[in-house]
């Protein structure tokens, strides 16, 4: 098959390329600046904006099948034009489709259900990359702040890439709504301490009172709705967030990986 990458270059992107490639599939890996984007070997570097649909013709003609994501730009923005993104993607041909969910539903999975695209959605509870947030504290002070201390079930953006890879190139996928999880539930303290265990060296889990992780968020540059919002999310976590799903073995027949595996592949960032 020929299967076109949006977001190649983003942590789960590179991850599906990879996986396409070993497959033995073609890949393309879209771009706005493919020369930049250091693609692993075999993956064709195609350019477009996905802000941009007048840009993306020449991709989107000849592949069986896309990974979609939902947001674009320099800001990371939900995009606005998901009904002119699909409708290329059905004047192309394409047959299969996944698109990965975000916080609520975005113009691009609003067209994908009006569409007769095969298309699965990928729901990730939270993914682990998110703990490159800590890089800049365990920098500078071998600690990791959180006034959060409810686990969650992680999933390793191999796992989501792996899912993908699954619902694009097999049989069985559309219209499935796959929620992803980890193996595991854990707090960050834990995290925290696996991560130590990863680089080698001791690390210092603080818990914050909310008055501190006012502060800690409005330190970074958030402004007053995002910092709002943190709080909530840390004092009311999601219902299904320590939730372990079985989702990742069953559809792609290996075990989903840990937190542990996580942070021995990235240790060397952290250290």
């Amino acid at each position: 098959m020929e299967i076109l990458v949006c977001g190649a270059t983003g942590h789960i992107g590179r991850h599906l390329v990879e996986q396409l490639l070993d497959d033995g599939h073609q890949v393309r890996a879209l771009s706005r600046d493919p020369h930049a984007a250091k693609l692993p070997p075999g993956a064709l570097g195609v350019r477009g904006d996905l802000t941009d649909v007048a840009t993306l013709e020449a991709a989107f003609s000849g592949v069986d099948a896309v990974h979609l994501i939902t947001f674009g730009g320099d800001d990371g923005a939900d995009l606005t034009n998901g009904r002119d993104i699909v409708g290329l993607a059905q004047r192309c041909g394409i047959g299969r489709a996944t698109v990965l969910g975000g916080w609520s539903t975005t113009s691009v999975e609003a067209a994908l259900r009006r569409s007769d695209l095969a298309w699965t959605r990928l729901e990730p509870v939270e993914i682990m990359y998110n703990t490159f947030d800590w890089l800049d504290e365990i920098e500078q002070h071998r600690t990791v702040s959180s006034l959060a201390d409810w686990p969650s079930a992680m999933v390793h953006e191999a796992d989501i890439a792996a899912v993908a890879r699954c619902a694009l190139t097999q049989h069985g996928h559309a219209g499935k709504s796959y929620r992803l999880t980890g193996p595991e539930a854990l707090t960050p303290a834990q995290r925290t301490q696996l991560l130590a265990a990863a680089i080698g060296e001791p690390l210092t889990h603080r818990q914050l009172t909310e008055a501190q992780e006012r502060t800690r968020l409005a330190g970074h540059g958030f402004g007053d709705d995002y910092v709002e919002f943190g709080l909530r999310l840390a004092k009311h976590p999601p219902a299904a967030a320590a939730a372990v799903l079985d989702t990742v073995p069953k559809v792609t027949g290996h075990a989903a990986r840990t937190f542990g595996r996580w942070a021995t592949e990235h240790a060397h960032l952290f250290t």
